[in-house]
């Protein structure tokens, strides 16, 4: 019995042959042609959003500041931000100071988050919400 085992066991090969490995690649190769731009367009539309949730943020506080000031803040500072989270300045320039028209009847403020050209934002339009609550992403609204 033990010889017939041991016959078998010669008989099996020891490893994959270049063909095999070479299908592995291609199929390897096929998924992440297909994988990489979503996983690309999963990452604009991420960094996207985290300016989105900034500026809305950015809203609320002057928001909160015109009703104790009776006028909207001219800076971040004033609004209790040393500096821009680094996830959104890694992508968007946050404009400031912040464009603000006290003066105006009603008051208005527009907060402003600019793509930065040499990142993957480049391509995605200037980020705007103004005082009345108009939200826009380029020509369209957010």
């Amino acid at each position: 019995m033990k010889s017939l085992q041991a016959s078998t066991l010669r008989g099996c090969p020891g490893g994959f042959t270049l063909i095999e490995i070479v299908v592995v690649v291609a199929i390897i190769g096929i998924l992440s042609t297909i994988a990489y731009p979503s996983y690309l367009a999963y990452r604009v539309k991420a960094n996207r959003a985290a300016a989105q949730s900034f500026l809305i943020q950015l809203a609320s506080r002057q928001q909160q500041y015109f009703l104790d000031a009776r006028s909207y803040a001219s800076t971040l500072s004033s609004l209790g931000y040393g500096a821009v989270p680094g996830n959104v300045a890694s992508y968007y320039r946050v404009e400031e100071p912040i464009n603000v028209a006290n003066t105006a009847t009603p008051p208005t403020f527009l907060l402003t988050a600019s793509p930065l050209a040499t990142t993957m934002q480049a391509s995605d339009g200037v980020l705007t919400i103004s005082s009345s609550g108009v939200r826009a992403r380029g020509s369209e609204s957010w």
